[in-house]
């Protein structure tokens, strides 16, 4: 089969188009994800009483579910209760959920990581718990966590192609669209893949370029 560049030109436009509204829609859910990652994480590491379990089902809820799933009860599902969303709101909203129980568990392992002793030189030292956190356990907590948020970040890009069950017009939507009414099989699917890679790699490459700089740094040792 002879791929026609014509029509790969011809459709650009469109890619171009859903290309926005994936870097959009993601980076806002994947803003929110790590900071409702770290606000969770931040909960169970000094096991704040009660909202410690809640944290846990929160989770547990959402890291064993699909991203379709809950898609569809954000977008399907909270209408019958009298709650409309907007598509693009539950697009952001849905990725946000779903990453930050990720991000939760990505820089809880962080922090546990680093050893006790860290503190506890960081006390001996005369700072205060509040300073020994900030300035010795939480630099080095972040830096144990990069890959960790780099691969999540990745992954919650590639979960933006489920949006088209709920008719935003993604990369994976256009490019279905463009199948079913010209049959241009080939085509579509390798500027599909060409503007996935678009956006991932240079995510990729920036998360190794941070990770090397803060292991040459000493943090991730």
């Amino acid at each position: 089969m002879i791929m026609s560049w014509e029509i790969m030109r011809a459709y650009l436009p469109l890619y171009a188009k859903a290309l926005l509204l994936v870097l959009k829609i993601g980076w806002i859910g994947i803003a929110l994800a790590i900071l409702i990652g770290v606000g969770c994480s931040m909960i169970r590491h000094f096991k704040i009483p009660v909202l410690q379990r809640l944290v846990s089902v929160y989770i547990e809820l959402f890291r064993n579910t699909p991203l379709l799933v809950q898609l569809f009860f954000l977008y399907f599902g909270l209408p019958k209760l009298g709650l409309d969303i907007d598509a693009e709101v539950c697009g952001a909203l849905g990725l946000a959920l779903l990453g930050g129980a990720y991000m939760a568990e990505a820089f809880r392992s962080g922090l546990e990581a680093v050893e006790p002793i860290q503190m506890e030189s960081a006390l001996s030292l005369g700072m205060s718990r509040r300073q020994a956190f900030l300035h010795v356990v939480l630099p080095q907590a972040i830096s144990i966590s990069v890959p960790a948020f780099v691969a999540n970040i990745i992954f919650l890009i590639k979960e933006t192609s489920v949006f088209s069950a709920i008719s935003l017009m993604d990369l994976m939507f256009t490019a279905k669209d463009l199948i079913g009414l010209y049959y241009k099989t080939g085509e579509c699917l390798t500027l599909l893949v060409i503007f996935y890679l678009i956006i991932l790699l240079p995510v990729s490459i920036v998360g190794s370029l941070v990770e090397r700089r803060l292991r040459y740094a000493g943090f991730g040792d």
